[in-house]
């Protein structure tokens, strides 16, 4: 075999390599094999050889960067020709070839990190200290129990204990597994963009999973390159490599001296369409892939200060438990306890051994499970549950969150920065007036035959966008304004952009961006090789600026003075201020090719072709929605890239402008913004309603100055340019359908509908996200301070803890886990919108919750230690009996005050309940639960069964609750916070 072929192949002996031959690759082979001989002048190789070829060097063609193997191929056409792919048309798509190329080659996925088993997260329960502690509690309580009273009897403390804890580990596994499938889902989700394909000459949007090798791929700015492949053409292609390089700078891409292209990076620049040669883990990024493991484990903000506080309470807590520890050890060795019968429990050295062992055992027991009731486990469980619950309503409102955080933190928002084309707007544009000249056209146009086809050339040349041909009719695909340019000009000037495309040659584009605002062609009509013209596309001031004449009506050159020039500008702001977006056409002739500095293309002495007007209607609901925010004391501020007379139009029809509003200071041009002094911006910045003709940087300038202004700013954009202001911004939300990949990976909530309502729907959500938690600390933090209180009060006084290790243990199981997913599951209400937002600067624990705690816990406090020192005489029941109402009486006052947690101001804690069947449900459970553990698990729980007399005093005190809720919300609070010298208050509601 030939030297060529031998370095080709990078092999010492092929023949040695028989054994890899994959027959399902033999289709390929003859065209790669044709391809190589004829390129090198060689006799065909082996099939050996051309096995080789396939499966080593078309993944690693891109991958090594390899010019001279892809020479040796006839360049990027000559591997599409192998792989059967037509450089226009794409691959056949239909279903059997797609199987085929998947088969032979590969999909585009890569293999998931091995996904953590429930056994993971119970293993991850049984790591928790206290949990070992109570375990081995529970295992000499249940050792000595049973030497002491056999297995029968013995077993029922240690057992009881065990139990308990196992169901507190099985309902944390549970929580947790689940959260964490959620985050897969979620995660699975995000991934799973769509890219532009052409197959069989049909451009068509596709998953980038669906994406085969030999798939013609569109590019465009924002755009992420689906799977490593070569370019073929386009114009001024420049891609972000950082993701595998981590160099800032983007890479020019041409056929000539850099056509390769991987996945995972990003268009930065122009257009183009690509050949994939390699995908899914054949990639380079599919190699680095398989040594990433993700981890699914999220920590958000506010779990993250729900934990200090869960720490700062479980150190008091366990400051409490030493106490109660001390106390208890101290009664009894100096024989101040009594056992069941009355006599002294300890009694010097005539008390045996086992039962000194199994006291201790018992006390230690108590003080560890007070330890347990004291640290709110349930806050953490109820941000995960309530961010759990509430991500899988916004994505049913059309709304996917990419960062939980953003959750939280979009109840906190003060401002909401919005673009206005699809977000504001529908985003279906349709040219509704033409301009040709000083003469305007609404309907059929009469035009000179010049003007007609050089407007066919400025359309059908400078786009992005195509039209095809299918079984419908005609297609147009590109962004919404290509798409309504094409549409009009096919219908109005009789285009047919095959032949516009036939008749020229492309020399030189120069694609659009939101800088520049404007795209420019150099082309020449096919046979006329000294005769070159200039077509440039844009915002039509930008357009006229670069205009010295223009175009009549016949087609005639006129010459564009001041007063006309004036004129013009009248039309344009004319346009602008009925809401239509107007773009310019505009062209020049030249005899000679002049490119200027960095291959520009000529901007000066050109000839105004023509304006057309675009309208981009408004959406439905988006007027409303605008107002909801304003009457929820959020900001909204609109920035666009659109002339200000255009911007005000919108602005005024969605309400983000009233009637009659002073528009001094309100409304502002991007470069009169940036060229503000720091101390103008930041004493401007805030009346500013509307930012016309923004530029990225201008974006991003407002919500730096806004966050310095203490707000919690959220930000909507789709494009590239967004990107810095959606990192920037405390809560980035992308546009789901015409948001570029960049834009959504910048962002945390990702608008899968593109409408402002559904920004609101998350504003609404975040809100209730924020208040939830907030219910459930309130209601968490009574059940603490009255357990602990209780169980101290009586330890010291009496020397017993009348609520015991397992009793506590079933609270804590059923109020914070089942509290915690009641009121978790309390949907976003109208009262919520009509509070100011909270911003930067709420205590997390506000006055108002501290009222209302306070209050519940105190009267918790005086009736349970009633029962416990006069309970026989106010009740008239057994010491036995006392002890088991004194916990059906606790857990009947949370079971109340779980309503009361519902409202944490309104005083009707009953309204919007029939909507709750989850709320209603859990409480019916709760109830369900106590019956049963107080009425047949009595060796279990170490209770006795209650009378329905007794039965009616729990409810009764329990129901207690109610009436003294309605009473202290008539307390007012005062606006300084309580408790200001607390740790608590410093961590604040906002992210």
């Amino acid at each position: 075999m030939s030297a060529i072929i031998m370095e080709l192949l990078l092999q010492p002996d092929p023949m040695q390599l028989h054994g890899s031959i994959n027959p399902n690759k033999k289709r390929w082979h003859k065209a790669f094999a044709t391809i190589y001989c004829s390129r090198a002048f060689l006799s065909p190789p082996s099939t050996v050889a051309i096995d080789v070829v396939v499966d080593h060097h078309l993944n690693h063609l891109v991958k090594d960067k390899n010019l001279r193997q892809l020479s040796l191929l006839k360049g990027p056409h000559g591997v599409a020709a192998a792989l059967k792919t037509d450089p226009h048309h794409g691959i056949t798509g239909d279903g059997q070839d797609l199987a085929a190329r998947r088969q032979d080659f590969g999909t585009n996925t890569y293999p998931s990190p091995p996904t953590k088993t429930f056994l993971h997260f119970v293993l991850e329960a049984f790591k928790d200290p206290t949990i070992l502690i109570l375990l081995a509690c529970a295992a000499l309580s249940l050792g000595f129990g049973i030497k002491e009273h056999g297995i029968k009897e013995g077993w029922y403390d240690g057992g009881s204990i065990f139990v308990a804890v196992f169901l507190v580990i099985a309902v944390s596994a549970v929580s947790n597994f689940r959260q964490s499938r959620q985050f897969d889902k979620l995660s699975k989700i995000s991934s799973n963009i769509s890219v532009e394909v052409v197959r069989n000459g049909r451009r068509q949007e596709v998953s980038i999973y669906d994406v085969v090798v030999g798939d013609v791929v569109c590019l465009k700015i924002g755009d992420q390159v689906p799977a490593d492949g070569l370019f073929m053409e386009g114009h001024s292609l420049q891609v972000d490599e950082s993701s595998m390089t981590g160099e800032s700078d983007s890479v020019d891409v041409d056929i000539g001296v850099n056509p390769f292209l991987f996945s995972g990076t990003k268009v930065a620049d122009g257009y183009g369409k690509m050949v994939v040669t390699s995908v899914g883990m054949n990639t380079l990024w599919g190699e680095m892939m398989s040594t990433i493991s993700k981890d699914t484990d999220e920590e958000t903000p506010l779990q993250s200060r729900l934990n200090k506080l869960t720490s700062s309470i479980g150190k008091l807590g366990l400051a409490v438990a030493f106490l109660v520890l001390v106390v208890l050890m101290i009664r009894y060795f100096t024989g101040n306890t009594e056992d069941e019968n009355g006599e002294r429990e300890f009694n010097g050295g005539r008390t045996k051994a086992d039962d000194v062992i199994n006291s201790v055992v018992g006390i230690i027991a108590a003080a560890v499970t007070i330890v347990v009731v004291a640290i709110p486990e349930g806050l953490p469980l109820a941000v995960t549950l309530t961010l759990a619950y509430s991500m899988k309503r916004m994505m049913a409102d059309q709304s996917m969150v990419r960062k939980l955080s953003a959750c939280e933190t979009m109840g906190s928002a003060t401002t909401i920065c919005t673009d206005k084309t699809g977000t504001l707007t529908m985003n279906k544009m349709k040219v509704t007036k033409f301009w040709l000249g000083k003469d305007s056209f609404e309907g059929a146009m009469k035009m000179g035959r010049c003007a007609v086809e050089l407007l066919r050339e400025g359309v059908g040349l400078n786009t992005t966008g195509g039209v095809y041909t299918s079984r419908e009719g005609l297609e147009f695909s590109g962004s919404p304004t290509e798409k309504a340019i094409l549409s009009w000009a096919v219908a109005e000037l009789g285009m047919d952009m095959e032949d516009v495309k036939r008749g020229c040659e492309i020399l030189h584009v120069e694609a659009f961006n939101s800088e520049k605002k404007r795209s420019g062609v150099l082309m020449k009509r096919v046979g006329s090789d000294h005769e070159f013209h200039v077509h440039w596309k844009g915002a039509a001031e930008m357009i006229l600026a670069m205009c010295s004449h223009y175009y009549d009506l016949e087609g005639s050159k006129k010459d564009l003075n001041d007063e006309e020039r004036l004129q013009f500008n009248h039309i344009i702001q004319g346009m602008a201020a009925s809401s239509l977006r107007c773009i310019a056409f505009a062209h020049k002739q030249s005899d000679e090719v002049k490119l200027e500095t960095e291959r520009k293309i000529e901007e000066k002495g050109m000839i105004l072709l023509g304006l057309v007007g675009l309208k981009d209607p408004c959406r439905p609901g988006v007027k409303k929605a605008v107002e909801d925010c304003q009457y929820a004391g959020v900001d909204v501020k609109m920035i666009t890239g659109d002339n200000v007379f255009t911007a005000k139009a919108i602005a005024a029809e969605c309400g983000i402008l009233r009637p009659g509003q002073d528009l001094d200071g309100c409304v502002v041009e991007g470069a009169e913004f940036r060229n503000y002094t720091d101390e103008e911006r930041m004493e401007r910045v805030e009346a500013i309603r509307v930012m016309a003709r923004s530029s990225p940087f201008d974006k991003l300038l407002m919500v730096q100055c806004l966050k310095r202004k203490g707000h919690v700013v959220a930000v909507t954009g789709d494009g590239t340019n967004d990107a810095p202001a959606l990192k920037e911004a405390d809560i980035g939300l992308s546009m789901g359908i015409q948001g570029t990949e960049v834009a959504k990976e910048s962002s945390d909530i990702v608008i899968m509908d593109d409408n402002f309502a559904s920004v609101v729907t998350v504003l609404k959500w975040g809100r209730c996200v924020y208040n939830n938690i907030q219910k459930f600390i309130q209601f968490q933090l009574t059940v603490n301070v009255a357990a602990l209180t209780v169980n101290f009060v009586a330890a010291v006084s009496a020397g017993e803890v009348p609520l015991t290790a397992v009793q506590l243990l079933w609270v804590n199981l059923i109020m914070d886990t089942l509290g915690a997913l009641a009121l978790a599951t309390e949907r976003p209400a109208r009262e919520l919108m009509e509070r100011r937002p909270v911003g930067r600067d709420e205590a997390l624990i506000s006055n108002v919750m501290w009222r209302n705690l306070m209050a519940q816990a105190a009267y918790q406090i005086v009736v349970l230690l009633v029962l416990q020192f006069k309970g026989k005489g106010v009740v008239g029941v057994r010491a036995e009996v006392k002890n088991t109402l004194i916990f059906n009486a606790f857990v009947m006052c949370q079971v109340f005050n779980e309503f009361n947690a519902r409202k944490l101001e309104k005083r009707n804690v009953f309204e919007g309940l029939h909507k709750n069947k989850m709320f209603v449900g859990i409480v019916g459970v709760t109830v369900a639960l106590q019956v049963v553990m107080v009425e047949l698990l009595n060796k279990f729980a170490d209770t006795e069964r209650l009378s329905l007399g007794e039965w009616g005093i729990c409810v009764g005190i329990g129901a207690l609750s109610w009436p003294i809720a309605w009473l202290v919300k008539l307390i007012p609070v005062p606006q300084r916070p309580f408790f200001s010298y607390v740790s608590f208050n410093k961590w604040r509601g906002g992210a």
